[in-house]
């Protein structure tokens, strides 16, 4: 691509005069994200279908895709695909749900990083492709990630077998399934792997501004996908849509990946703190140099393989304990 080979010179010559711009940051990783800073700061002005178009081309994809198994299912009405290494885990599922604002991305966008998740747990992921905003505002993603969960349970996978994660949106997206399924008194899933969770749809946080030069997402870039998933004068605290506002108590334990040179690094370490002050069981992981869902860059930056192997692990630990950990109702006061 013409661009990035501009990108790359720009850098090649800034990294002589001044170094690198995190410290950790390799030639070919600080190209990429310099030319994603540049993309998505000018992508908010293009129609949301050129933006999809767009992101199934932009995120790398490698040769793990080639060690999987692809098989695209109706899971409980929603389009989904299973990702299986031969010889896998049958017993345990990873659920997961993509990222993009819940406006752009799918599993073909994510498919590197869905292999790479594939063969670090040991076990099939069950990505779907659920309804996007505009056309579909809030609740139809998390419709749709129920629907999806539910497939799973009744398909007769143990609930503690399950794994339900995702990054960005597909973070936030997590959390309001598990509260969902808390309040109907559902079983709930053995953990949640939270990447980068997009938690809070108001950009208020000190961070948005002070790792803007680093980061590809924007304060721009976040107010007009939230305005897309809620619409105009849509509640931005609505805790089933910003779940930094939930009542998170009685939810399984969280592994939560977040990049210190990311914007959304300040919600996300005060989504931690609300998760373990309700009692929940809280695994975060600050990554310092690195940018927003960094794990998808994974041919690119060796934090990104560490991190997958980190969410493996974590995996197969929780998805392996015996006994069912049973729904905590939510006491409603009269």
């Amino acid at each position: 691509m013409r661009l990035m080979r501009v990108v790359h010179s720009g850098v090649q010559l800034r990294r002589r005069v001044r170094g690198p711009k995190r410290p950790s940051w390799s030639p070919e990783l600080e190209t990429f994200a310099t030319f994603l800073h540049f993309y998505a700061s000018q992508s908010v002005r293009l129609p949301v279908k050129w933006q999809r178009g767009a992101a199934e081309k932009i995120v790398p994809k490698s040769d793990a895709i080639d060690a999987i198994r692809f098989e695209r299912i109706d899971a409980g009405g929603v389009p989904a695909e299973w990702a299986r290494r031969d010889g896998c885990d049958e017993s345990r599922v990873l659920l997961y749900l993509h990222g993009g604002g819940y406006m752009i991305g799918s599993v073909d966008s994510h498919r590197d990083l869905i292999a790479r998740l594939a063969g670090a747990c040991g076990c099939p992921v069950l990505a779907p492709d659920y309804r996007l905003a505009p056309e579909h505002r809030f609740p139809a993603q998390l419709e749709d990630a129920l629907a999806v969960y539910r497939y799973l349970v009744g398909t007769g996978i143990p609930a503690e077998r399950i794994v339900v994660g995702g990054e960005s949106a597909g973070g936030g997206l997590t959390l309001s399934t598990l509260c969902s399924l808390r309040d109907a008194g559902e079983a709930l899933p053995a953990g949640a792997v939270l990447l980068s969770p997009w938690v809070c749809l108001e950009p208020l946080q000190a961070s948005i501004e002070t790792n803007a030069r680093f980061d590809y997402l924007s304060r721009r870039s976040l107010e007009a996908a939230a305005t897309h998933f809620l619409g105009k004068g849509g509640d931005r605290r609505n805790p089933l849509a910003a779940p930094i506002y939930a009542d998170l108590a009685g939810l399984p334990p969280m592994l939560i990946h977040v990049g210190g040179a990311e914007i959304l690094l300040d919600q996300d370490l005060e989504f931690a703190r609300r998760a373990r002050d309700a009692g929940v069981e809280v695994e975060l992981d600050v990554w310092p140099d690195m940018i927003h869902a960094w794990h998808l860059f994974a041919d690119l930056a060796p934090e990104a393989r560490e991190a997958i192997a980190r969410i493996g692990s974590f995996v197969r630990k929780q998805s392996a304990a015996s006994g069912q950990r049973p729904a905590r109702l939510k006491t409603v006061k009269s």
